[in-house]
């Protein structure tokens, strides 16, 4: 019974979070803050580990006017990225893809954690 009683409290907690988190959210970016964003979020073509925001390179500073130019042009935050990885490649972000073989890195965390918790739950009723 205590284990359910810590469950509850858990999942208490994590549904407070979710909700803070939620109303925290900024509604609409300003330009200069989505630029900022992108530049974080893409990779300098010519450094090694660095995003665009962090290099002087003169390649960097090249992505910098590419993504401010289609910002300002309207495109959406996924156009631009979508763009650059047609010119640059799939490593032009330094985060991986939400697609694909990406994806897999996003999933395979949530799923040992998933495995571990079910490990746990059954381990718990296993020792009752």
């Amino acid at each position: 019974m205590k284990i359910l009683a810590s469950f509850r409290l858990w999942a208490l907690a994590l549904v407070v979070l979710a909700v803070f988190a939620v109303l925290n959210m900024p509604s609409a970016p300003s330009s200069q803050s989505r630029i900022a964003h992108l530049e974080s979020l893409v990779k300098c073509p010519s450094c090694e580990d660095l995003s665009v925001a962090q290099s002087n390179a003169t390649s960097a500073v090249a992505v910098r006017n590419e993504i401010s130019k289609k910002v300002k042009a309207g495109e959406s935050d996924n156009q631009i990225l979508t763009s650059l990885e047609d010119v640059y490649g799939t490593s032009i972000l330094l985060s991986p893809s939400t697609s694909g073989i990406g994806a897999l890195l996003w999933i395979g965390p949530l799923l040992v954690l998933i495995v571990v918790a079910v490990i746990g739950v059954r381990l718990a009723r296993r020792r009752r």
